[in-house]
């Protein structure tokens, strides 16, 4: 029978948590408003980090990262988050849900408008949300 390493299981749990709030920090946001989602996806670990909007209580795709480990995806998450503003172009897309007649608007960085709209029905039903406008923002 295998011997399991307690130790070096909890070290990754600590280092892991590091990571996170390493990236919350740098968001600036509330560690209620991001979700840490892992999936296994061939083999390697998937990160989908979500950001949860209380004004318009939905949430959206930030950013996925694949890697070898958690760990390994926690890193190129953080990279990730310090670089995006340079890397990635910002939309402003104008939205309602089929429940709720009232416009909303969100912003969203991403490397093009579908990515953008990917971003916006991430977990749900396409046919939930109405998107009235996809704007590319300009460079300030």
């Amino acid at each position: 029978m295998a011997k399991i390493n307690l130790e070096t299981t909890a070290d990754a749990h600590v280092e892991a948590a590091r990571f996170q709030e390493k990236i919350i920090d740098y968001l600036g946001l509330r560690a209620s408003d991001l979700m840490f989602e892992y999936s296994l996806l061939e083999g390697k670990t998937k990160l989908d980090l979500i950001t949860i909007s209380p004004r318009h209580n939905q949430s959206f795709l930030f950013h996925s990262e694949t890697g070898a480990d958690k760990i390994d995806a926690l890193k190129k998450m953080l990279e990730y988050v310090q670089n995006y503003k340079e890397k990635e172009n910002s939309y402003t897309i104008q939205w309602v849900t089929k429940s709720d007649s009232e416009l909303h608007t969100s912003y969203f960085r991403a490397s093009n408008i579908l990515d953008a709209l990917e971003k916006l029905y991430y977990g749900r039903d396409r046919n939930t949300i109405t998107v009235f406008s996809v704007v590319l923002n300009p460079i300030s």
